[in-house]
Protein backbone atom coordinates (compact mmCIF):
# COMPACT_ATOMS: atom_id res chain seq x y z
CA UNK A 1 0.00 0.00 0.00
CA UNK A 2 3.11 2.52 0.52
CA UNK A 3 4.50 1.72 -2.29
CA UNK A 4 1.66 2.32 -4.08
CA UNK A 5 0.91 5.62 -2.65
CA UNK A 6 4.72 6.72 -3.42
CA UNK A 7 4.25 5.54 -6.85
CA UNK A 8 0.99 7.46 -7.26
CA UNK A 9 2.91 10.46 -5.59
CA UNK A 10 5.83 10.11 -7.79
CA UNK A 11 3.74 10.08 -10.87
CA UNK A 12 1.66 13.08 -9.72
CA UNK A 13 5.18 15.08 -9.34
CA UNK A 14 6.33 14.19 -12.60
CA UNK A 15 2.67 15.28 -14.16
CA UNK A 16 3.00 17.87 -12.55
CA UNK A 17 6.49 18.82 -13.77
CA UNK A 18 5.56 18.14 -17.12
CA UNK A 19 2.68 20.64 -17.37
CA UNK A 20 4.51 23.08 -15.41
CA UNK A 21 6.94 22.74 -18.39
CA UNK A 22 4.29 22.22 -21.13
CA UNK A 23 2.91 25.94 -19.68
CA UNK A 24 6.14 27.70 -19.00
CA UNK A 25 9.05 26.23 -21.57
CA UNK A 26 9.10 28.15 -24.72
CA UNK A 27 8.46 25.41 -27.22
CA UNK A 28 8.88 25.21 -30.97
CA UNK A 29 7.65 22.51 -33.40
CA UNK A 30 7.69 24.82 -36.59
CA UNK A 31 9.98 25.93 -39.42
CA UNK A 32 12.63 28.46 -38.47
CA UNK A 33 10.94 31.01 -40.69
CA UNK A 34 7.54 30.60 -38.48
CA UNK A 35 4.36 29.86 -39.15
CA UNK A 36 1.00 31.24 -39.42
CA UNK A 37 -2.03 30.03 -37.52
CA UNK A 38 -5.59 30.77 -38.53
CA UNK A 39 -7.96 30.37 -35.63
CA UNK A 40 -11.25 30.31 -37.14
CA UNK A 41 -14.10 32.39 -36.30
CA UNK A 42 -16.45 29.64 -34.16
CA UNK A 43 -13.53 27.71 -33.38
CA UNK A 44 -13.77 25.38 -30.16
CA UNK A 45 -11.51 25.53 -27.62
CA UNK A 46 -10.60 21.60 -28.17
CA UNK A 47 -9.73 22.85 -32.17
CA UNK A 48 -7.83 25.78 -31.27
CA UNK A 49 -5.52 23.62 -29.18
CA UNK A 50 -5.64 20.85 -32.01
CA UNK A 51 -4.13 23.74 -34.34
CA UNK A 52 -1.57 24.56 -32.31
CA UNK A 53 -0.47 21.68 -31.42
CA UNK A 54 -0.25 20.23 -35.05
CA UNK A 55 1.50 23.27 -36.38
CA UNK A 56 4.09 22.36 -33.53
CA UNK A 57 3.67 26.07 -31.41
CA UNK A 58 2.84 24.45 -28.20
CA UNK A 59 4.08 21.23 -26.49
CA UNK A 60 0.55 19.53 -25.91
CA UNK A 61 -2.81 20.74 -26.59
CA UNK A 62 -4.37 18.64 -23.24
CA UNK A 63 -2.76 21.52 -21.29
CA UNK A 64 -3.60 24.29 -23.64
CA UNK A 65 -7.00 23.12 -23.83
CA UNK A 66 -6.76 23.23 -20.04
CA UNK A 67 -5.32 26.13 -19.48
CA UNK A 68 -8.14 27.73 -21.55
CA UNK A 69 -11.06 26.32 -19.74
CA UNK A 70 -9.22 27.44 -16.46
CA UNK A 71 -9.35 30.72 -17.98
CA UNK A 72 -12.69 30.46 -19.07
CA UNK A 73 -13.86 33.99 -19.11
CA UNK A 74 -11.17 34.52 -21.87
CA UNK A 75 -12.62 33.98 -25.01
CA UNK A 76 -10.02 32.40 -27.95
CA UNK A 77 -9.95 35.63 -30.54
CA UNK A 78 -10.24 34.58 -34.33
CA UNK A 79 -7.49 35.28 -36.73
CA UNK A 80 -4.11 34.74 -38.23
CA UNK A 81 -1.56 34.43 -35.93
CA UNK A 82 2.42 34.23 -36.33
CA UNK A 83 4.94 32.60 -34.34
CA UNK A 84 8.56 33.13 -35.13
CA UNK A 85 10.44 31.84 -32.39
CA UNK A 86 9.76 29.94 -29.38
CA UNK A 87 7.21 30.65 -26.68
CA UNK A 88 5.40 29.43 -23.37
CA UNK A 89 2.14 27.86 -23.85
CA UNK A 90 1.15 30.47 -21.32
CA UNK A 91 2.29 32.93 -24.55
CA UNK A 92 0.90 31.43 -26.77
CA UNK A 93 -2.95 32.05 -25.25
CA UNK A 94 -2.36 35.17 -24.13
CA UNK A 95 -1.62 36.28 -27.74
CA UNK A 96 -5.06 34.88 -28.66
CA UNK A 97 -7.05 35.49 -26.24
CA UNK A 98 -5.95 39.02 -26.58
CA UNK A 99 -6.66 38.86 -30.55
CA UNK A 100 -3.11 40.24 -31.16
CA UNK A 101 -3.43 38.86 -34.70
CA UNK A 102 -0.80 39.01 -37.49
CA UNK A 103 -1.04 42.57 -39.20
CA UNK A 104 1.22 44.21 -41.71
CA UNK A 105 0.89 47.97 -42.15
CA UNK A 106 0.00 49.82 -45.52
CA UNK A 107 0.73 53.13 -46.26
CA UNK A 108 -1.88 55.38 -48.37
CA UNK A 109 -0.04 58.41 -49.90
CA UNK A 110 -2.48 61.91 -50.55
CA UNK A 111 -3.36 62.47 -53.72
CA UNK A 112 -4.07 58.57 -54.54
CA UNK A 113 -6.61 57.64 -57.07
CA UNK A 114 -8.62 54.81 -56.35
CA UNK A 115 -6.76 52.99 -59.59
CA UNK A 116 -3.06 54.12 -57.90
CA UNK A 117 -4.33 52.86 -54.60
CA UNK A 118 -5.36 49.03 -56.44
CA UNK A 119 -1.75 49.28 -57.79
CA UNK A 120 -0.67 49.74 -54.44
CA UNK A 121 -2.08 47.14 -52.64
CA UNK A 122 -2.03 44.35 -55.49
CA UNK A 123 2.41 45.48 -55.70
CA UNK A 124 2.47 45.35 -51.74
CA UNK A 125 0.83 41.76 -52.00
CA UNK A 126 -2.60 42.60 -49.84
CA UNK A 127 -5.01 41.87 -52.69
CA UNK A 128 -5.77 41.47 -55.96
CA UNK A 129 -6.05 45.08 -57.98
CA UNK A 130 -9.40 43.71 -59.06
CA UNK A 131 -10.33 42.75 -55.91
CA UNK A 132 -9.94 46.16 -54.66
CA UNK A 133 -11.82 47.87 -57.88
CA UNK A 134 -14.47 45.97 -57.13
CA UNK A 135 -14.60 46.96 -53.63
CA UNK A 136 -13.92 50.99 -54.37
CA UNK A 137 -16.45 51.16 -57.37
CA UNK A 138 -19.39 50.31 -55.02
CA UNK A 139 -20.34 53.21 -53.30
CA UNK A 140 -22.89 51.72 -51.04
CA UNK A 141 -20.54 53.00 -48.03
CA UNK A 142 -20.88 56.63 -48.74
CA UNK A 143 -24.76 56.37 -49.87
CA UNK A 144 -25.73 58.53 -46.70
CA UNK A 145 -23.32 61.23 -46.85
CA UNK A 146 -23.13 61.62 -50.99
CA UNK A 147 -26.01 60.01 -52.47
CA UNK A 148 -25.65 59.19 -56.36
CA UNK A 149 -21.53 58.77 -55.64
CA UNK A 150 -20.32 56.67 -58.65
CA UNK A 151 -17.42 55.22 -56.90
CA UNK A 152 -15.37 55.30 -53.24
CA UNK A 153 -13.66 57.79 -54.84
CA UNK A 154 -12.27 60.31 -52.56
CA UNK A 155 -13.40 58.52 -49.87
CA UNK A 156 -10.50 56.41 -49.39
CA UNK A 157 -8.76 58.62 -46.99
CA UNK A 158 -4.94 58.63 -47.09
CA UNK A 159 -3.15 57.08 -44.10
CA UNK A 160 -1.53 54.39 -42.71
CA UNK A 161 -3.59 50.95 -42.11
CA UNK A 162 -2.80 47.64 -40.27
CA UNK A 163 -4.43 45.12 -41.74
CA UNK A 164 -4.30 41.11 -42.10
CA UNK A 165 -2.23 39.33 -44.65
CA UNK A 166 -4.40 38.82 -47.34
CA UNK A 167 -7.61 40.80 -46.65
CA UNK A 168 -10.57 41.70 -48.91
CA UNK A 169 -10.77 44.63 -50.77
CA UNK A 170 -13.90 45.07 -48.72
CA UNK A 171 -12.36 44.90 -45.30
CA UNK A 172 -9.53 47.32 -47.02
CA UNK A 173 -11.91 50.13 -48.52
CA UNK A 174 -14.22 50.33 -45.11
CA UNK A 175 -11.35 51.02 -43.01
CA UNK A 176 -10.61 53.67 -45.39
CA UNK A 177 -13.81 54.91 -45.41
CA UNK A 178 -14.42 54.54 -41.99
CA UNK A 179 -11.07 56.97 -41.27
CA UNK A 180 -12.68 59.38 -43.89
CA UNK A 181 -15.81 59.65 -41.73
CA UNK A 182 -13.46 60.22 -38.26
CA UNK A 183 -11.08 63.02 -39.92
CA UNK A 184 -14.48 64.63 -41.43
CA UNK A 185 -15.88 64.99 -38.66
CA UNK A 186 -13.30 66.61 -36.98
CA UNK A 187 -12.68 68.79 -39.85
CA UNK A 188 -16.18 69.92 -40.52
CA UNK A 189 -16.61 70.02 -36.92
CA UNK A 190 -13.65 73.17 -36.78
CA UNK A 191 -13.50 74.73 -39.86
CA UNK A 192 -16.93 76.85 -41.25
CA UNK A 193 -17.83 75.90 -45.12
CA UNK A 194 -16.52 78.83 -46.61
CA UNK A 195 -17.00 77.66 -50.14
CA UNK A 196 -20.27 77.26 -50.05
CA UNK A 197 -20.28 74.08 -51.41
CA UNK A 198 -21.83 70.57 -50.44
CA UNK A 199 -19.71 67.63 -49.14
CA UNK A 200 -19.43 66.00 -52.89
CA UNK A 201 -17.60 69.01 -54.27
CA UNK A 202 -15.64 70.26 -51.73
CA UNK A 203 -14.45 66.79 -51.99
CA UNK A 204 -13.71 66.99 -55.65
CA UNK A 205 -12.55 70.27 -55.02
CA UNK A 206 -9.74 69.17 -52.50
CA UNK A 207 -8.82 65.90 -55.36
CA UNK A 208 -8.13 68.76 -57.71
CA UNK A 209 -6.04 70.80 -54.92
CA UNK A 210 -4.25 67.58 -53.86
CA UNK A 211 -3.16 66.45 -57.54
CA UNK A 212 -1.99 69.85 -58.57
CA UNK A 213 0.48 71.18 -55.51
CA UNK A 214 2.26 69.18 -53.11
CA UNK A 215 2.76 72.38 -50.89
CA UNK A 216 0.48 72.33 -48.11
CA UNK A 217 1.02 76.07 -47.73
CA UNK A 218 -0.18 76.71 -51.61
CA UNK A 219 -3.12 74.77 -51.14
CA UNK A 220 -5.63 77.35 -49.97
CA UNK A 221 -4.50 79.72 -52.65
CA UNK A 222 -4.82 76.71 -55.42
CA UNK A 223 -8.23 75.90 -54.16
CA UNK A 224 -9.24 80.16 -54.17
CA UNK A 225 -7.68 80.28 -57.87
CA UNK A 226 -10.21 77.00 -58.97
CA UNK A 227 -12.85 78.84 -57.00
CA UNK A 228 -12.28 82.22 -58.55
CA UNK A 229 -12.63 80.22 -62.21
CA UNK A 230 -16.00 78.44 -60.62
CA UNK A 231 -17.70 82.03 -60.05
CA UNK A 232 -16.51 83.60 -63.08
CA UNK A 233 -18.21 80.00 -65.08
CA UNK A 234 -14.78 79.35 -67.14
CA UNK A 235 -13.03 76.25 -67.35
CA UNK A 236 -11.10 75.10 -64.83
CA UNK A 237 -8.51 73.54 -66.88
CA UNK A 238 -6.98 70.94 -64.41
CA UNK A 239 -4.89 68.71 -66.20
CA UNK A 240 -4.96 65.47 -63.59
CA UNK A 241 -8.77 65.94 -64.48
CA UNK A 242 -7.75 64.64 -68.19
CA UNK A 243 -5.75 61.84 -66.58
CA UNK A 244 -8.28 60.45 -64.68
CA UNK A 245 -10.77 60.65 -67.22
CA UNK A 246 -8.40 58.69 -69.44
CA UNK A 247 -7.76 56.33 -66.73
CA UNK A 248 -11.63 55.83 -65.93
CA UNK A 249 -11.53 54.75 -69.89
CA UNK A 250 -8.79 52.71 -69.67
CA UNK A 251 -6.66 54.40 -71.87
CA UNK A 252 -4.08 56.51 -69.74
CA UNK A 253 -0.71 54.83 -70.32
CA UNK A 254 1.38 56.77 -68.18
CA UNK A 255 1.72 60.35 -69.79
CA UNK A 256 -0.54 63.28 -70.48
CA UNK A 257 -0.17 64.55 -74.05
CA UNK A 258 -1.52 67.70 -75.33
CA UNK A 259 -3.61 65.85 -77.95
CA UNK A 260 -5.56 63.93 -75.32
CA UNK A 261 -6.65 67.53 -73.90
CA UNK A 262 -9.74 67.28 -75.69
CA UNK A 263 -10.38 63.96 -74.34
CA UNK A 264 -14.57 63.30 -74.38
CA UNK A 265 -15.29 62.65 -70.97
CA UNK A 266 -17.34 64.68 -68.33
CA UNK A 267 -14.14 64.77 -65.76
CA UNK A 268 -12.63 66.61 -68.43
CA UNK A 269 -12.64 70.18 -67.04
CA UNK A 270 -10.75 71.79 -70.78
CA UNK A 271 -13.97 70.42 -72.26
CA UNK A 272 -17.00 71.30 -69.44
CA UNK A 273 -17.03 74.38 -66.76
CA UNK A 274 -17.22 74.07 -63.82
CA UNK A 275 -16.21 71.06 -61.09
CA UNK A 276 -15.84 67.31 -62.63
CA UNK A 277 -18.46 64.83 -61.77
CA UNK A 278 -16.83 63.64 -58.53
CA UNK A 279 -13.25 63.53 -56.65
CA UNK A 280 -10.44 62.58 -59.04
CA UNK A 281 -8.19 61.60 -56.16
CA UNK A 282 -8.65 60.95 -52.56
CA UNK A 283 -7.40 64.09 -50.81
CA UNK A 284 -5.66 64.73 -47.04
CA UNK A 285 -6.43 66.31 -44.47
CA UNK A 286 -5.06 69.83 -45.79
CA UNK A 287 -6.78 70.02 -49.24
CA UNK A 288 -9.88 69.27 -47.35
CA UNK A 289 -9.68 72.41 -45.17
CA UNK A 290 -8.05 74.43 -48.29
CA UNK A 291 -11.59 73.24 -50.26
CA UNK A 292 -13.97 74.52 -46.90
CA UNK A 293 -11.69 77.41 -46.77
CA UNK A 294 -10.14 78.66 -50.12
CA UNK A 295 -7.85 81.86 -49.84
CA UNK A 296 -10.06 85.19 -50.81
CA UNK A 297 -7.72 86.22 -54.09
CA UNK A 298 -7.83 87.62 -57.35
CA UNK A 299 -5.60 85.27 -58.97
CA UNK A 300 -6.83 83.51 -61.98
CA UNK A 301 -3.92 81.53 -63.04
CA UNK A 302 -1.19 79.36 -61.88
CA UNK A 303 1.70 77.22 -63.22
CA UNK A 304 4.68 75.22 -62.26
CA UNK A 305 8.13 77.09 -61.13
CA UNK A 306 10.62 74.11 -60.98
CA UNK A 307 10.79 74.04 -57.28
CA UNK A 308 7.78 72.04 -56.38
CA UNK A 309 5.65 74.83 -55.76
CA UNK A 310 3.73 77.56 -58.47
CA UNK A 311 3.98 80.96 -59.65
CA UNK A 312 -0.40 82.69 -59.28
CA UNK A 313 -1.79 85.28 -61.68
CA UNK A 314 -4.23 87.78 -62.48
CA UNK A 315 -4.22 88.20 -65.98
CA UNK A 316 -3.43 86.34 -68.77
CA UNK A 317 -0.54 88.28 -69.91
CA UNK A 318 1.10 87.63 -66.42
CA UNK A 319 0.35 84.11 -66.46
CA UNK A 320 2.20 83.81 -70.52
CA UNK A 321 5.11 85.24 -68.82
CA UNK A 322 5.21 82.85 -66.21
CA UNK A 323 4.64 80.42 -68.77
CA UNK A 324 7.70 81.27 -70.95
CA UNK A 325 9.95 81.62 -66.86
CA UNK A 326 8.96 78.06 -66.60
CA UNK A 327 10.05 76.62 -69.62
CA UNK A 328 13.37 78.79 -69.97
CA UNK A 329 14.00 77.06 -66.27
CA UNK A 330 12.87 73.82 -67.20
CA UNK A 331 15.26 74.16 -70.47
CA UNK A 332 18.30 75.17 -67.66
CA UNK A 333 17.85 72.75 -65.60
CA UNK A 334 17.20 70.09 -68.19
CA UNK A 335 20.60 71.34 -69.66
CA UNK A 336 22.30 71.13 -66.35
CA UNK A 337 21.05 68.07 -64.93
CA UNK A 338 24.23 66.20 -66.60
CA UNK A 339 26.47 68.12 -65.01
CA UNK A 340 25.31 68.54 -61.80
CA UNK A 341 24.44 66.10 -59.46
CA UNK A 342 22.55 68.51 -57.01
CA UNK A 343 19.94 70.09 -59.72
CA UNK A 344 16.48 70.64 -58.44
CA UNK A 345 14.31 67.88 -58.69
CA UNK A 346 11.46 68.58 -60.58
CA UNK A 347 7.78 68.07 -59.63
CA UNK A 348 6.55 65.54 -62.73
CA UNK A 349 3.83 68.23 -64.81
CA UNK A 350 1.70 65.87 -66.92
CA UNK A 351 2.27 67.76 -70.20
CA UNK A 352 5.37 68.61 -71.16
CA UNK A 353 4.55 72.66 -71.82
CA UNK A 354 1.62 73.80 -69.25
CA UNK A 355 -1.26 74.85 -71.00
CA UNK A 356 -2.22 79.01 -70.80
CA UNK A 357 -5.33 78.87 -68.73
CA UNK A 358 -7.54 81.42 -70.56
CA UNK A 359 -10.71 82.73 -68.77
Amino acid sequence: MRRAVTILLLAAVLLAGWVAASLSLPYQNFPSQGVFVDVPHGASRRGVARLLANDGVVRSRWVFEGLSRWRSRSTLQAGEYFFDHPVATFQVFDAIANGRVYVRELVIPEGLSMFDIADLVQREDFTSRENFLNAARNPALIRDLVPGAPSLEGFLFPATYEFPRHPSGEQMVAAMVAHFRQEWAAISAQQPNLSGLPLRQVVTLASLVERETPKAEERPLVAGVFVNRLHRRVPLQCDPTVVYALELAGNYNGRLEAASLPFDSPYNTYRHIGLPPGPIANPGIASLKAALGPDGTDYLYFVANTEGGHFFSKTLAEHNRNVALYRSRLAAQRNAAPASASATPLRPHSISSPPQRRP
